[in-house]
């Protein structure tokens, strides 16, 4: 009887109860998507290295859910404040520098959602700013937004 116990408890913590085809179904990698979220990224670093802000903040998700972290501030909840505190970290393109992203991780984890792991780099005559950042981005329509950004520098 004992055995029989032990052997009930056995089969019944090894079963998934939640088994069903949702759970089971890996994400599909699509390069198309993969792609076009390179593509914003890239375009965030191109308005950058351009001085403009204002175009760097499109890759933003334009909401007030979108929260920005960073290791030396408090968090900014919400676009415009996202851009106040790039506007007031960065006040002039030479601050601003040259800015290189790398990509060290890009996974979507839904059909319209991603995360990104990636390093950055700033170029100044003065100094060279680095970091990895996180990103959590949905697809609004047809565009890749960012509606998360945590941001630390070495």
């Amino acid at each position: 009887m004992k055995n029989l116990l032990i052997f009930s408890f056995l089969l019944l913590f090894s079963c998934n109860m939640n088994n069903n085809a949702e759970n089971t179904d890996p994400i599909i990698q699509d390069p198309k998507e993969i792609n076009a979220i390179k593509k914003i990224l890239k375009s965030q670093q191109d308005c950058w290295n351009n001085g403009d802000i204002n175009g760097f903040m499109k890759g933003y998700w334009k909401s007030e859910k979108l929260i920005f972290t960073s290791l030396n501030y408090k968090p900014a909840y919400g676009w415009e404040n996202t851009l106040k505190r790039y506007k007031e970290s960065y006040p002039t393109k030479e601050s601003m520098g040259e800015l290189k992203f790398k990509i060290i991780d890009l996974e979507l984890s839904s059909k319209n959602t991603a995360t990104l792991k990636g390093k950055w780099k700033l170029i100044r005559k003065k100094d060279q700013p680095n970091g990895l950042f996180w990103i959590d981005l949905k697809k609004f329509d047809e565009s890749w937004l960012i509606t998360k950004d945590s941001t630390i520098s070495f």
